[in-house]
C-alpha cells in the first residue's frame, strides 16, 4: 500500500502502476501543449516587447479558465478559495517565471530554452529533497544524473553565442515554475486541476499588470509594433490557452500523481518536441537533440518508483 500524492489515501499496487502510467501520460501531454508555444512565441516576439506579451497571454487565459472552473468547482468554491496564498504563488512563481522565460526565448531561440530547462529535475528533486516529500532513492538518483547528462548532450548542438544571459533567465525562470508547480498541488486540495491553475494565473496576471507598469513607467515599450492582425490572434491563442493554459492542467495533474520532481525529467524532451515542430515549420533536423531526447527518456524509466509515490 502506497498514499495517493494528493489526497492522502491508501492506493494498492495496481492503483500505483495506473497512477504511474496516467502520471507519465499527462505529463506527455503537458510537454507537447508546452512546446507548441515555442514557435507561436517566437513570432509573436517579432513586434510584441516581453512584458506585454506576458500580460496579453495571461489575461486571454484567465478570462477564458475563469468561468470554466466556476462550472467545475461551483462560484462559492471559486469566492471560497485561498486567494491570498494564490497570490503570492502565481506572482512570483508564474508571473516573474513566465517573464523570464519569454525574455530568456527573446534573447536566443526556442529549442535554447527549452533544452536549458534541462536543470528542472535537479531542482525539482532538490526542492521535494527539502520539503521532505520524497526520499531519495538510487534509482532516482541515477535517473537525475541521466536526465542532465541527456540535457548536456542537447545543449552540446547550441553555439556558446546563444547563452549567456538568456540562459541565466530560463535557469531562474525552470526553478520558479518547478517550486510554483509543487505549491499549487500541494496547497490548493479543494479544488480541481483546472481551479488550481487558474486560481495561481491570476497571481501571474498581477504581477504581469505590475511589470508593465513598471516597464511604461521607466520609458520601456509596452505595445506591439504592429497593429494587430489574424495571425498574431492565432499565435496568441495557441500560446496562452493550449501552450500555458491546457499545458499547465496536465503538468498540476502529473505533479499531484508523480510529484514535481519526476514530472519535471518530461520537460528535458521538450526540447524534442519543439525541434519536431519547427523541423515541420521548415527547420534542420539535428541528431544530437534527437539523442538527448532519448537519454533523457531512459532516465525517466529508471527514475520511476517501484513502490511508494512522493507526497506533494
Amino acid at each position: 500500500m502506497s498514499p495517493d500524492p494528493v489526497r492522502g489515501n491508501p492506493v494498492g499496487w495496481s492503483g500505483v502502476r495506473k497512477s504511474a502510467l496516467s502520471g507519465n501520460s499527462l505529463a506527455v501531454a503537458s510537454m507537447l501543449t508546452w512546446a507548441a508555444g515555442f514557435p507561436a512565441a517566437e513570432i509573436l516576439l517579432q513586434t510584441w516587447p516581453p512584458v506585454a506579451l506576458l500580460a496579453a497571454r495571461l489575461a486571454l487565459a484567465v478570462t477564458v479558465m475563469i468561468p470554466i472552473w466556476a462550472l467545475i468547482d461551483g462560484p462559492s468554491r471559486v469566492v471560497a478559495a485561498r486567494w491570498g496564498h494564490a497570490m503570492s504563488i502565481g506572482g512570483f512563481g508564474l508571473g516573474c517565471g513566465m517573464y523570464l522565460i519569454i525574455l530568456a526565448q527573446k534573447l536566443t531561440d526556442p529549442v535554447t530554452v527549452a533544452i536549458i530547462a534541462s536543470c528542472a529535475p535537479l531542482t525539482a528533486t532538490l526542492l521535494e529533497l527539502f520539503s521532505g516529500t520524497r526520499r531519495l532513492k538510487w534509482n532516482f538518483a541515477l535517473g537525475v544524473i541521466v536526465s542532465i547528462f541527456g540535457g548536456l548532450i542537447a545543449t552540446s548542438a547550441v553555439a556558446p553565442a546563444q547563452l549567456g544571459l538568456g540562459a541565466i533567465c530560463a535557469v531562474v525562470s525552470t526553478a520558479l515554475f518547478c517550486w510554483a508547480s509543487m505549491a499549487t498541488a500541494r496547497d490548493f486540495p479543494e479544488l480541481s486541476q483546472t481551479g488550481r491553475t487558474t486560481i495561481t494565473f491570476v497571481g501571474g496576471l498581477l504581477m504581469a499588470s505590475a511589470l508593465v507598469f513598471v516597464s511604461a513607467y521607466f520609458g520601456f515599450d509596452v505595445l506591439p509594433k504592429t497593429a494587430f492582425d489574424a495571425q498574431q490572434a492565432g499565435m496568441l491563442l495557441i500560446y496562452a490557452l493550449i501552450s500555458m493554459g491546457l499545458s499547465q492542467v496536465f503538468f498540476i495533474a502529473s505533479v499531484g500523481k508523480l510529484g514535481v520532481a519526476l514530472s519535471s525529467f518530461h520537460i528535458n524532451i521538450a526540447p524534442f518536441y519543439v525541434m519536431v515542430i519547427m523541423v515541420v515549420l521548415g527547420d534542420e533536423w539535428n541528431w544530437t537533440r534527437a539523442l538527448g531526447a532519448g537519454i533523457v527518456a531512459l532516465a525517466i524509466v529508471l527514475a520511476q518508483d517501484r513502490g511508494a509515490r512522493a507526497t506533494v
